[in-house]
């Protein structure tokens, strides 16, 4: 037996040598992928295997010879589970390899599929792990002799999972539907309770957000059908950016427009498609709102090309035309005049209204009454 398993791990060695060689590792896009993946699978289900399939118990030693033969049986099934699901892993790898590096209009698309296989290969290696418990049961013979008690009450059984488990079904089912329903991807730019970043991890339970500053936002999936969040890249990458300014009225509107379609065309992060320059309201304190929309491919290209827009225009503004800047008017009255509505003028309408008048009728109305007038 200890022959017979050198022999299949020697046999092994030699697969992968032959996957690594230059002759096929070259030309095989997924001999790199299996290598990779399934060689300590590969190992253990070849020594295993082996020797689960050449091992008799004596009649001597029965009794130990079960439970060693039914321990072989079990790591057997275990081994293969395992080889099995790396291999489907260096499978969809190879697949997932060539949609990261897709570009341009395609990468909506490649993105959805590789959210759709990253979720289903998960669901299948779940299956395929149940399988190979309910197996690894039914090596025994009491649980065998069981199946038919465990098929009746599957009902029952089902019904008190379905109700424990119920915000777990809630989340796979979740996760599901977003994967299919093209609704959120790998990579997307999503804005969540205030936070913006791109989904880094799409699960059956959970979504990860890598937040700009690198922080992680873990939310579960049922969060994202549950409660509205912005999609920044639902059809297409591309990001319009817009830029305010508030300035004095007495600023050249059409040369801020040349300036910036300068700088524009002469930025690496401008798409060359949109962008414009409009006045877009007149505030109450006696400035103008002007608003420049730029394009960019993505949501961090966009960022960056508005901050570099707003630098150059402040700049602009301040070294061409210092009189445009921001400044606030204030008009003083004379000091002889009364203005209406203040507290002096308000003084006076009080008295006036209670007969008290000014200095001048107080006192002829003390000079009526024999008083002297009081001395200025």
């Amino acid at each position: 037996m200890i022959v017979s398993v050198a022999a299949a791990v020697v046999a092994v060695e030699v697969v992968r040598r032959v996957l690594r060689s230059r002759l096929i590792g070259e030309k095989w896009v997924l001999a790199g992928p299996l290598v990779r993946r399934c060689t300590w699978p590969g190992f253990a289900t070849a020594a295993v295997a082996t020797a689960h399939t050449i091992y008799e118990p004596t009649m001597a030693t029965a009794s130990i010879g079960q439970v060693i033969d039914r321990g072989l049986s079990l790591a057997m099934i275990g081994c293969a589970t395992w080889l099995v699901i790396q291999a489907a892993y260096a499978v969809t790898d190879v697949v997932l390899d060539r949609l990261i590096t897709v570009e341009g209009e395609g990468n909506r698309r490649a993105r959805r599929i590789r959210t759709q296989i990253t979720l289903v290969r998960r669901v299948a290696s779940a299956v395929i792990i149940v399988v190979a418990l309910g197996a690894m049961l039914f090596t025994f013979p009491q649980v065998r002799a069981l199946g038919a008690g465990l098929l009746a009450s599957a009902g029952i059984a089902g019904v008190v999972v379905g109700i424990a488990a119920q915000s777990t079904l809630g989340n796979m089912l979740a996760g599901l539907q977003l994967a299919f329903s093209d609704a959120l991807r790998l990579d997307d730019v999503v804005v969540v309770k205030g936070e913006w970043g791109r989904i880094e991890e799409l699960s059956l339970t959970y979504v990860v957000l890598r937040l700009w500053d690198e922080r992680r936002l873990v939310l579960p999936v049922s969060y994202f059908t549950a409660n509205p969040f912005e999609n920044w890249t639902r059809h297409s990458s591309r990001v319009i950016g817009h830029v305010m300014f508030r300035v004095d009225w007495s600023v050249p509107v059409e040369e801020l427009r040349t300036e910036l379609y300068r700088a524009l065309r002469e930025h690496p992060l401008w798409d060359q498609k949109d962008w414009t320059l409009q006045v877009t309201d007149t505030l109450p304190n006696g400035l103008l709102e002007l608003r420049a929309l730029m394009s960019a491919a993505d949501s961090a290209s966009a960022w960056d090309l508005k901050c570099d827009m707003r630098e150059h225009m402040v700049a602009f503004v301040r070294e061409k035309y210092p009189e445009a800047l921001p400044r606030f008017r204030v008009e003083t009255p004379p000091p002889s005049a009364t203005v209406p509505g203040t507290l002096t003028g308000l003084m006076g309408a009080g008295l006036m209204s209670r007969g008290l008048g000014g200095p001048g009728e107080r006192d002829g109305a003390r000079e009526k009454d024999g008083e002297q007038p009081d001395p200025v």
